[in-house]
């Protein structure tokens, strides 16, 4: 804690320090990475609470611009700091809705929820389902037992990803107004079941189709993977990853040449049940369900078959689902 109005935040990573004011916190480019834990500061004094200045070290081992939501981790852990150092109390769920108000007010990025809700609410052992319509969650086990989730990156930076997503909402958007002229009952996308999807599908563009179709029926996926863990039916699971990248490339197009490259590479590999990309797209990531006993093989294949067809070498990580962001004592 400081006795003054400054927040001083430093990062171990970028070997950078950025200093401002509580009083005066506005969005610059050269802060890059600074922007997110201010745009979290702005937001909760726009909501009425009153920080006080502090210092904050940052270390992070979230690849950046990989897909896997370092922007996120970077807000969440922000706003914990906030709050416990000024002495706020504010429920956890709530905290995750105004990282992502920063997200998408200060930063500008159109952003949905899941990020900062997994990185706050996340509980080891366990996946999050999250109803995105009203926030009401559920920890479903995640019994991998045999497998791991291993998640690979393409060391291609998602240069496209956030315009292209703030694109793709416009235009679901876009086609969510004009269903209403036969659905006047619905709010958003979500809202239109599959039939009335088919039956009305032809008065949007066929841009308009796509995307819409890939969100509903990825919706329909969702729901399938939730039954499928409460069965612990994993190959079920990891099948539901397959046809999800299949939608997210055909349909939602936001894959990339070396997605689809890190994607096929997994499936030829014996032992891979899913794989997929993950985050925004456009780069980034894949995430794979694996066999543990295939799993160095797999790495070796990858690796070597990845850098062969593209000249780019990947990182590879073994994961776990661990515990959401929280004080450590």
């Amino acid at each position: 804690k400081r006795t003054d109005w400054i927040l001083n935040l430093q990062s171990l990573d970028f070997n950078e320090k950025v200093k401002i004011s509580l009083d005066n916190i506005v969005f610059t480019k050269e802060d890059s990475w600074a922007n997110y834990p201010k745009g979290v500061a702005r937001i909760l004094q726009g909501e009425g609470y009153s920080l006080k200045g502090m210092d904050l070290l940052y270390k992070g081992n979230i690849p950046i611009g990989s897909g896997l939501s370092s922007s996120a981790a970077i807000e969440v852990v922000s706003c914990l700091a906030f709050c416990s150092l000024s002495g706020i109390e504010i429920e956890k769920e709530n905290m995750a809705v105004l990282c992502q108000k920063a997200e998408n007010e200060f930063m500008g990025i159109r952003c949905g929820i899941m990020d900062q809700f997994v990185s706050m609410l996340g509980k080891k052992g366990h996946a999050l389902f999250l109803d995105c319509k009203n926030l009401s969650y559920k920890n479903i086990p995640l019994k991998l037992e045999e497998f791991n989730v291993v998640v690979c990156n393409t060391n291609v930076k998602r240069e496209l990803a956030s315009s292209e997503y703030n694109k793709r909402r416009v235009t679901c958007e876009r086609a969510v107004s004009r269903l209403k002229r036969f659905l006047p009952q619905i709010e958003t996308l979500r809202d239109v079941s599959m039939e009335e999807f088919e039956k009305y599908r032809h008065t949007l563009d066929e841009t308009a189709q796509k995307r819409c179709k890939h969100v509903l029926y990825e919706n329909r996926r969702v729901l399938d993977a939730v039954n499928a863990l409460g069965r612990n039916d994993i190959l079920k699971f990891g099948r539901l990853m397959n046809e999800s990248h299949e939608s997210l490339k055909k349909d939602y197009e936001v894959s990339s040449i070396e997605l689809d490259t890190m994607v096929d590479i997994a499936r030829s590999i014996n032992g891979v049940i899913g794989a997929r990309m993950t985050g925004g797209g456009f780069g980034g990531c894949t995430v794979n369900i694996v066999k543990k006993e295939v799993v160095d093989k797999f790495s070796r294949v990858v690796s070597k078959e990845y850098e062969k067809r593209t000249g780019i070498k990947p990182n590879i990580y073994i994961c776990n689902p661990e515990n959401g962001a929280r004080k450590i004592s």
